[in-house]
C-alpha cells in the first residue's frame, strides 16, 4: 500500500466497488487502498451495467476500479447517455490489456481520465500504473513501475535480456513479490528465480522511457507456422470498428499452420464477417491475420473481466467432434 501512495490525490474520493473481493485486485487495489485513504466505498453484489450507472450517477463516484469489459461498455453502450456521470474523475483499469482505442474513447466519451494499471496475485499485485499527470500518459501502457519496483524482458527460450521496444516476457523484482507458494517448491522455482526475480509468465515490452506495454499471456500466444500472434492485439483492433461491440480471439487448430486466428464477435451494428475480417487484416502482418470469423450473443469472461478463451476453445473442440 506504502508503495501506491504517491499514485493517487491528496482529496477523499468516492470509490465504486464492483470487483469481486476474493480477487487480489478487489481485495488489495479497491478495498484495502480506499479504506487506508479512508474513501466512501459503495458496493454492489453483482455488476449490471443499468444499476452500475445508477450508483455512479446517485452517490457522485469518483473513482472507478474497473475490468476492460466495463471500461468497453462505458465507451460505447448506448445506455451510458442516460446518466450524469460528471463527478467521476478517474478510472482505473486492470485485470487484462486495455486497448488504446477503448481507454481514449472512455475518457473521451465522459471527460475523465482513464489509467490502466498491471500486475498479479505474486506482486501483491500491483507492479505499474499510468501516471496521474495526463501530460505525460501512454495510451494502451500499463504505465510506469511504481516506487522500489525493477522490470526486464527476457526472450522466453533463451533467457537472454531484450532491449528496450522488444517483445518478450516480463520480468520484475520487488518488496511486493511473492516469497513463493506454500508447499509448492517446484512451482515457487518455475516462477521465482533465487536473485528474486518473478516470470510473470506476460508477454509485453518496455519503452525507451520506461513505459510497459503488456500484450499478452505467454501461454495464450497462437502458434502460426513458427510465428507468434497475440489475440489481444487482434481483439484491440476489431474493437475499433464501430460495427463491434465485443470480442475474442482464439486458435484454431489447422493441418497446413497449425493454429489460425479465429475470431468472435459480439455485434452492435450491421458488417459482415469478411469486413471485419479485412478491417483488421489489412493492419497487420500476413501471418497475424483472422482466419476465420464467427458472430456470438456474448464473450464468456470471469467475475474478474477475463475473457475465458478456454470456454471458446472447449466449445470449438465440441464441435469438431460431433
Amino acid at each position: 500500500i506504502c508503495q501506491t501512495e504517491p499514485l493517487f490525490p491528496a482529496e477523499i474520493e468516492r470509490v465504486i466497488a464492483v470487483l469481486p473481493f476474493y480477487h487480489i485486485y478487489g481485495l488489495t487495489v479497491l478495498l484495502n487502498i480506499s479504506l487506508h485513504r479512508g474513501d466512501t466505498i459503495i458496493t454492489m453484489p453483482r455488476f449490471d451495467l443499468e444499476q452500475f450507472l445508477q450508483l455512479l450517477q446517485q452517490h457522485a463516484v469518483t473513482r472507478a476500479y474497473l475490468v476492460p469489459p466495463i471500461v468497453l461498455a462505458l465507451a460505447k453502450h448506448p445506455l451510458v447517455e442516460k446518466f450524469n456521470l460528471s463527478s467521476l474523475r478517474s478510472i482505473n483499469s486492470g485485470a487484462a490489456p486495455l486497448g488504446g482505442n477503448v481507454e481514449q474513447a472512455c475518457g473521451d466519451r465522459l471527460s475523465c481520465f482513464v489509467a490502466q494499471g498491471y500486475g498479479l496475485t505474486e506482486t501483491s499485485p500491483v507492479v505499474s500504473t499510468t501516471p496521474i499527470d495526463p501530460a505525460v500518459r501512454r495510451p494502451g501502457s500499463a504505465g510506469l513501475l511504481i516506487p522500489n519496483t525493477e522490470c526486464k524482458v527476457v526472450d522466453p527460450a533463451s533467457g537472454a535480456e531484450l532491449e528496450a521496444n522488444q517483445q518478450g516476457e516480463v520480468c520484475v523484482k520487488g518488496p511486493q513479490v511473492m516469497k513463493g507458494y506454500l508447499n509448492q517448491q517446484a512451482a515457487t522455482a518455475a516462477m521465482l528465480e533465487p536473485d528474486g526475480w518473478l516470470h510473470t509468465g506476460d508477454i509485453g515490452m518496455v519503452d525507451e522511457d520506461g513505459y510497459l506495454f503488456v500484450v499478452d499471456r505467454l501461454k495464450e500466444l497462437i502458434k502460426y507456422k513458427g510465428f507468434q500472434v497475440a489475440p489481444a492485439e487482434l481483439e484491440s483492433l476489431l474493437l475499433k470498428h464501430p460495427a463491434v461491440a465485443d470480442a475474442a480471439v482464439i486458435p484454431q487448430p489447422d493441418a497446413e499452420a497449425g493454429e489460425v486466428p479465429k475470431a468472435f464477435v459480439v455485434m452492435k451494428g450491421s458488417a459482415s464477417p469478411e469486413e471485419l475480417m479485412a478491417f483488421v487484416n489489412g493492419q497487420v502482418a500476413p501471418f497475424k491475420k483472422i482466419r476465420q470469423l464467427e458472430v456470438v450473443s456474448e464473450i464468456p469472461k470471469s467475475p474478474a473481466g477475463k475473457i475465458l478463451r478456454r470456454t471458446l476453445i472447449e466449445r470449438e473442440r465440441s464441435h469438431a467432434g460431433a
